[in-house]
């Protein structure tokens, strides 16, 4: 059964650089640091581990499940911690690479979230697209405010 589109958080960003660009920072741990987390293990094959230390505290852990290069990654995720409402692989993350132009459109749907984490992960995705536009773009997004863990 699908899901309803309103129980999925979605957002979209258009970044000034081709989809293989944009790919490679979704699959290569030192260019994933660069838009989001402190830390990245990726192993981008079907059933290869995808794990980002978002802060020294939080890491969020998955499994890729899809790659179709420059144009789509698929992967589960979740927070590790005993007590995450989120657990690693509960939900799944779809990123579609669309090109236009001499740019990509970037679509990102994050299903099977909990309700109450919705917008949570609503806000956290839209910090972490814009970052990514900024560093697939060429430009340096600077420290991330949010590698500091929450006190």
């Amino acid at each position: 059964m699908a899901p309803n589109e309103r129980d999925v958080v979605q957002r979209e960003i258009r970044i000034a650089a081709r989809p293989e660009t944009v790919f490679s920072f979704l699959v290569d741990p030192a260019r994933m640091v660069r838009w989001m987390g402190v830390a990245a293990d990726l192993d981008p094959r079907p059933g290869g581990l995808y794990r980002v230390s978002i802060n020294p505290r939080d890491a969020a852990r998955g499994s890729y499940l899809e790659l179709a290069p420059h144009r789509r990654v698929v992967f589960t995720w979740g927070w590790e911690g005993e007590a995450s409402p989120v657990p690693p692989g509960s939900s799944t993350v779809e990123i579609s690479l669309v090109p236009d132009g001499d740019g990509t459109i970037v679509r990102l749907r994050h299903l099977g979230l909990p309700v109450d984490q919705r917008e949570q992960h609503t806000e956290g995705w839209g910090h972490y697209l814009a970052r990514l536009a900024i560093a697939a773009e060429g430009r340096d997004p600077g420290p991330d405010p949010w590698a500091a863990p929450a006190a």
